[in-house]
């Protein structure tokens, strides 16, 4: 299910999470669905558990996914108005960990976009 490049730059729990994500919204993994345990899917992809349980619960902070106690972890509902939504929390939560400020991240966003202060809408 997971084409993971173990020589890639990018940490694994990431790719990871990505996959998920792109499978998610393909329609691949439905609201609902039970994804491999931690256990399982490091088994079968020859990592560490550890890399695993780190993309779920990074998935479970953006509201990709969540954990029933004893049971698995499973695709949550996801907002269909906002179909991004949760791309962009994946990509601010560590920034936000990092201690970055909002204002920061705002200021930045405006820059990106070339949006001035004082420049009329």
């Amino acid at each position: 299910m997971f084409l993971l490049n173990l020589q890639s730059k990018e940490p694994i729990y990431e790719q990871i999470q990505k996959q998920l994500i792109r499978f998610i919204q393909a329609g691949v993994l439905n609201p609902g669905d039970k994804l491999p345990s931690v256990r399982q899917l490091a088994q079968e992809n020859g990592i560490n558990p550890n890399t695993v349980a780190k993309a779920y619960s990074e998935l479970e902070k953006t509201g990709c996914v969540y954990n029933a106690p004893k049971k698995g972890v499973y695709v949550a509902r996801m907002d269909v108005q906002q179909p991004h939504r949760h791309q962009i929390a994946a990509v601010l939560a560590p920034l936000k960990e990092m201690g970055i400020q909002k204002q920061e991240i705002l200021d930045a966003v405006k820059e990106l976009y070339g949006e001035d202060e004082h420049a009329e809408n």
